[in-house]
This record gives structure tokens, C-alpha cells and sequence, in this order.
């Protein structure tokens, strides 16, 4: 099978990942809607592409892939090689540093924030709760906040696969309903961000169809 096919909902954070990396290669692919409401996941076809019968997965020639920052990866590694993929050994370092961190500090901490508020039918709402999470998070923003003082890129100097993983956090992370601290470093980066056609045209979709109901 020729051409690039991604499965998966537009609304799902780890799949904007993976179109927004497309997008920045220049990348034609075909997407199917999958997960959420349009289901699939637990047929016998979607499992035996993803054992973990979640969205991403993708299909590139004969290799097919789920995990979305491994996808990202692979999309920089295969079609951006001086641009998302960094030709310095040292810089990609740098970029993989900061992708781990995002995959297993960073994104838990902001996802508590969205779950809580987002995934919480406006009734139940515990403002204690959602103080809580927000607190929890803080000091992952502070630590990246940090990173983005002395560097205009998550990765360094410029733009790579690194930002993709951490900077899809930025649109929900912005539109949530709650008193946000102020981390004027990533402001500046979300700028920066805003000015790529493929951040406003994947990492800012409506989440609303998530929203719990009273």
C-alpha cells in the first residue's frame, strides 16, 4: 500500500500531533476518522494495527506505526531531515530530552487540568479540585518556562519535533476556564508557534465535543 493513511479524530491531542508534523514536512496523507464518537477501535482489523486499540496509528508504504511521538519522530527522521530533524546528534539529543519529559511529566500535568475541567459535567464541578490540579502543573509549566529563557525552541535555536510534542499543550492549556499563572517565556514561544500554519491549523481544534454534560 502506497501513501501515508492516519486513523484517528481530529478532537484527540496525540493525533493533532501527528497531522501537525505532517503538515510542517509537506506530507500528503489521508485521514480516517476513528476513537471518540466515531468508535472502531475494538474491531478485530483496528487491534491487530494496535494492540492498545487507541488513536494514532499510522500507515506509510508497508510500515505501520501507533504511539504518536514515535510517529512524530519517525515523520521528522523520514521526510525532515534539517528541519523538525535536527542534523546535530547534539541537538536532537536536546530534542529527545525535552520530548520524553513532555511524554511523561509535562503531558500527564496539563491533561489533570484538562480532565478535571473539561471531563466533569458543569454540576459537579469541585473548584478545590480543579485548584488542586492546576498546582500539580504549575511547576511543570515553570520548568519549561525556564527551558524557554534561555532558548527560542523547546530543542534549541530552532524549530524541531520537540515543540510538536510539548507545544500541543498550548491551545487547551490557554482556553481552559481557570486563573492561569504567568510564564512569560512560553507566551513568547506560543507566539512564535502561532505564526506555523500547521500549530493553528491542528493544535487549536475545538474540544468541545469532549465536554462532559450535565
Amino acid at each position: 500500500m502506497a501513501g501515508i493513511t492516519v486513523w484517528g479524530r481530529v478532537s484527540s491531542a496525540n493525533v493533532q500531533k501527528v497531522l501537525w508534523a505532517l503538515d510542517e514536512v509537506g506530507q500528503r496523507y489521508e485521514r480516517i476518522d476513528a476513537g471518540g464518537k466515531f468508535g472502531g477501535l475494538d474491531t478485530d482489523e483496528y487491534r491487530g494495527m494496535n494492540p492498545n486499540q487507541l488513536v494514532p496509528v499510522m500507515r506509510d508504504g508497508d510500515l505501520l506505526l501507533w504511539e504518536s511521538s514515535a510517529i512524530v519522530r519517525y515523520i521528522a527522521a523520514t521526510y525532515g531531515s534539517g528541519s523538525l530533524w535536527p542534523e546535530s546528534p547534539k541537538q536532537r539529543a536536546l530534542s529527545d530530552q525535552w520530548s520524553d519529559w513532555a511524554n511523561t511529566t509535562f503531558q500527564p500535568s496539563w491533561l489533570g487540568v484538562f480532565a478535571t475541567i473539561v471531563r466533569t459535567p458543569p454540576s459537579q464541578l469541585d473548584p478545590g479540585k480543579v485548584q488542586a490540579a492546576v498546582a500539580a502543573a504549575t511547576p511543570k509549566f515553570a520548568m519549561l518556562d525556564a527551558r524557554l529563557a534561555t532558548t527560542p525552541y523547546v530543542g534549541g535555536e530552532t524549530f524541531t519535533y520537540a515543540d510538536i510534542l510539548t507545544g500541543i499543550s498550548l491551545f487547551r492549556w490557554t482556553t481552559l476556564e481557570f486563573d492561569h499563572p504567568q510564564f512569560d517565556h512560553i507566551d513568547a514561544w506560543h507566539e512564535r508557534l502561532k505564526q506555523r500554519p500547521g500549530f493553528n491549523k491542528w493544535a487549536c481544534q475545538s474540544y468541545d465535543e469532549l465536554r462532559a454534560r450535565d
